[in-house]
């Protein structure tokens, strides 16, 4: 302990790194290990501030541009949708739908072991993530070159290869940063970024469907040419400013760093930062708090996949023009933005979620209720889109905040945010191929099955509470079962947060 109190205080390479041991730690060294690093941590709240501010500065601006792009090149082929990419491409009437989960296939199948790899110790963050996302710029503006529908799906194919990694790898990175109470509110501002990509994705592609016939290039290639050469560029950007994890890194001070090592390790405990060694994969691949986030995640992520990829088409329906209903999907996107970061703000405050979940998922039910039963007037279905959104996206940032708030150790952290990411987007295989063309305005297949999957999210989150305060409850027994001199390991008998 004396030689883990001398690196913290002199800013040496924290011992939690340096060790290469099991995930269950004994509950003696857990609980000393947690008493030192809260000796250690000596600022005061404004000095606390002033650190969480830095890291905000330096985390949240680039791995939500990151976010931002990744979300623009995923959606922005329903803006080539209204600009004529299926005519040109003699697509099949099921070809679009085909486009959007041929992406998705290898996004989920490779989720985690690519967050595995960016898990790894000597992976550095910058450069993993900025090689994707030059090779990503790359693909998607080749996507605007293509002359048939196979060689469209073959490049959709390649593309989710290769973002995998991304949204979770950016979701591992901020999770390591931050306390249990902040997360959420950080990861609220990066989802809004990525919502964010989908307003200037409308906008964008307003102004490049006027470039149609342009150098010989149709209005819809402009999109992904531009789009992607977007990406190109913000790679660089990667590359130079993405941080390490926070015991590797060198942006920080010495005092900094070691400041902000002592109060994770007070807010996780003595968390094992590798990935090497003894590692029990069986409880971490079996932990029910992974798989019933994921669950809720799913259910969001319907409605998240429906709005990006339909959003435009179903406006268009209503009776607006196509560039008309570009621009109109951008204020559903920003009442979303506005919703999570409100919501989040407070959940944070509060160091609870459920009472700004369960509202948001009734609000998301009841928007999918007025899909269901009403087309005209246009008024009433583009009011829908507002609740679906709004509740769609406060629900996504709080359940992957209470998800990582909730889980100890990078081992555990890496496999977590890549299940609840990849496995979570499966529900773009449903949404993409329930909205079905010949069943248009009324799409009774997909709005009847978005209500169904977005209501199943109600007994589930109340399953959630009810197990996680059982968990609490026999946490608290063992406190008040303790007798002098017994300690509880902080990696096992931690209570749980919702």
């Amino acid at each position: 302990m004396a030689a883990a109190l001398e690196n913290a205080v002199f800013g040496l390479p924290h011992p939690l790194d340096e060790k290469v041991v099991s995930e269950d730690v004994t509950a003696e060294s857990s609980l000393r290990s947690h008493d030192t690093a809260a000796d250690v941590y000596h600022l005061d709240a404004k000095g606390d501030r002033v650190l969480t501010t830095k890291i905000d500065f330096k985390v949240i601006p680039i791995m939500g541009l990151l976010y931002l792009v990744c979300f623009l090149d995923r959606t922005n082929i329903a803006n080539a949708r209204l600009a004529g990419l299926e005519k040109d491409l003699n697509m099949p009437s099921t070809g679009f739908n085909t486009a959007l989960w041929m992406f998705y296939i290898p996004f989920v199948l490779f989720e985690v072991p690519s967050n595995w790899i960016m898990g790894l110790h000597w992976i550095k963050p910058n450069l993993f993530l900025g090689a994707q996302m030059l090779i990503l710029g790359v693909l998607a503006m080749c996507q605007g070159f293509t002359h048939s529908y196979e060689g469209l799906l073959a490049i959709r194919f390649l593309l989710g290869i290769v973002e995998t990694g991304l949204p979770a790898g950016a979701g591992l990175l901020i999770a390591s940063y931050y306390r249990k109470k902040e997360l959420s509110l950080r990861f609220a501002l990066f989802f809004s970024f990525g919502q964010l990509g989908a307003c200037f994705s409308g906008l964008l592609a307003y102004a490049l469907m006027s470039l149609d016939g342009t150098a010989n290039l149709a209005g819809w290639s402009w999109i992904f040419v531009v789009e992607g050469l977007i990406t190109v560029v913000f790679s660089v950007f990667v590359f130079i400013f993405t941080p390490h994890f926070p015991a590797q890194d060198k942006w920080l001070s010495k005092e900094d760093q070691s400041q902000l090592l002592a109060r994770l390790q007070c807010d996780k405990g003595e968390e094992k930062q590798r990935l090497a060694g003894r590692v029990n994969w069986k409880k971490i691949i079996f932990d029910y708090k992974i798989w019933l986030l994921t669950l809720l995640f799913f259910c969001a992520d319907m409605s998240a996949g429906s709005l990006s990829s339909f959003n435009p088409t179903i406006l268009s329906q209503l009776g607006w023009t196509e560039r008309r209903a570009q621009v109109m999907t951008i204020p559903v996107w920003i009442v979303g933005i506005v919703g999570a970061l409100t919501t989040t703000f407070f959940s944070g405050r509060l160091n609870m979620r459920w009472p700004f979940i369960i509202p948001a998922i009734l609000l998301s039910v009841v928007g999918w209720i007025l899909h269901l039963l009403q087309v005209n007037p246009p008024g009433v279905r583009y009011f829908a889109q507002f609740l679906i959104g709004l509740g769609t996206f406060v629900c996504m940032p709080l359940y992957i905040g209470m998800l990582t708030a909730n889980l100890r150790g990078r081992a555990s952290q890496s496999f977590g945010t890549a299940i609840v990411l990849g496995i979570g987007n499966c529900a773009n295989f449903i949404s993409s191929n329930v909205f079905i063309t010949t069943q248009l305005p009324r799409y009774p297949v997909g709005f009847g099955t978005g209500l169904g999957i977005t209501a199943l999210s109600l007994p589930v989150m109340l399953f959630t509470m009810a197990i996680f305060n059982y968990h609490n409850k026999r946490i608290d027994r063992k406190i008040a079962a303790l007798q002098p001199g017994d300690v509880l390991d902080d990696q096992v008998d931690y209570k749980l947060v919702y």
